[in-house]
């Protein structure tokens, strides 16, 4: 049976400088593909959640309960945009397959194309009455495309989700992929880890007393893609484009300013926070960022993280391990003994910074 990664002995406790140069294999694991969820738990807020300071089992419905009362919740407000695009060239009656990932400052949108041979500039792709002019020649399946149509319209009457490659199985309901807070449209791919947010969940933090705060990251497919550099310094982030308005940066300004604790639901929310500071604060207004959170990295902002369990070798768990320590590993090997789901529709953990 095929499994992704493989098992790498990791030293305990041991923890890196920004100047080490280290392997990625120290990030991968041994994951059955059937340990792979392929639908949310039902109801959302009934996925396990690992509590790892003591590594204690528990329903994601006990977050409230986990956090303190003067915690700060950040979430991502993003949007999955239903952005598969199926349609045929018009000079051949091909079938062709396109993945929307971002619109770029010409107005252009980047895409995944397939199939990509003998795909050219200038070919012209029918999508239910759209015209996407392919504008660049294909560099490993990527191509920039031209529209004079409605792109969010036409997405949202045609379109599918671009589920990871890893979920075989047909939604049940298209909102399955969607968080329930998701507001503007914009991401290839959802923040999994508000996945498990119900008004059950909302309801027991407002009764804690803990303040939400909302941001916007669009996710991008290149977050959850395995590093194959040898060294995880030889990796290139991708780019994904954030927004913070003036009352989340206020939010956040005054909660760490009065000692609180900032909580980040999802690596997205993390990498939003820690790329927005400046002169110690979390400012105001749209960004994007290439920011690759790495052993050794000083966070400024987040000191609890809530999040899923990620594909190996990935810059996610290289992002987790900057945050815990190599008790990544611990909660990892304690989530695969207990018969956790792991990935995008699998459970979570909460996790303290180190």
């Amino acid at each position: 049976m095929r499994t992704w990664g493989c098992a790498h002995p990791l030293e305990h406790n041991r923890h890196y400088s920004t100047t080490d140069v280290v392997d990625t294999g120290r990030f991968e694991y041994t994951l059955d593909p059937g340990r792979i969820a392929q639908r949310p738990a039902q109801p959302r807020d009934s996925a396990r959640l690992l509590y790892t300071p003591d590594l204690s089992d528990h329903r994601f419905s006990d977050l409230p309960a986990l956090l303190r009362p003067d915690d700060l919740v950040v979430i991502n407000t993003t949007r999955v945009r239903p952005a598969r695009l199926s349609g045929t060239r018009v000079d051949t009656g091909g079938g062709i397959e396109l993945l929307l990932l971002d619109q770029i400052a010409t107005g252009e949108w980047e895409a995944l194309i397939r199939p990509a041979r003998r795909i050219r500039a200038g070919v012209v792709i029918d999508v239910a009455g759209a015209h996407f002019e392919v504008r660049s020649d294909p560099v490993d399946g990527r191509v920039l495309v031209a529209t004079e149509s409605d792109v969010e319209a036409t997405a949202a009457a045609h379109g599918a989700m671009p589920l990871p490659p890893y979920i075989v199985e047909q939604l049940a309901q298209p909102d399955d992929y969607q968080t329930v807070y998701a507001q503007v449209p914009g991401s290839a791919a959802a923040p999994t880890a508000g996945l498990h947010f119900t008004k059950r969940v909302f309801d027991g933090l407002m009764r804690r007393g803990i303040d939400i705060a909302e941001v916007d990251l669009h996710v991008g497919l290149g977050t959850f893609r395995p590093i194959t550099t040898k060294s995880i310094e030889d990796h290139h982030m991708h780019t994904e484009r954030y927004f913070v308005s003036a009352r989340a940066a206020a939010q956040v300004s005054r909660a760490r300013h009065d000692g609180r604790r900032i909580v980040a639901i999802g690596t997205t929310v993390v990498r939003t926070l820690e790329s927005a500071v400046k002169d110690g604060d979390v400012r105001e207004g749209p960004g994007s960022t290439d920011l690759f959170i790495k052993p050794g990295f000083s966070f400024s902002v987040v000191d609890v993280l809530v999040t899923n369990f990620h594909i190996p070798r990935s810059s996610l768990i290289v992002m987790v391990a900057a945050f815990m320590g190599d008790g990544w590993r611990t909660s990892y090997d304690a989530a695969l003994a207990r018969g956790y789901r792991f990935l995008s529709f699998g459970d979570a953990m909460l996790a303290e910074r180190l």
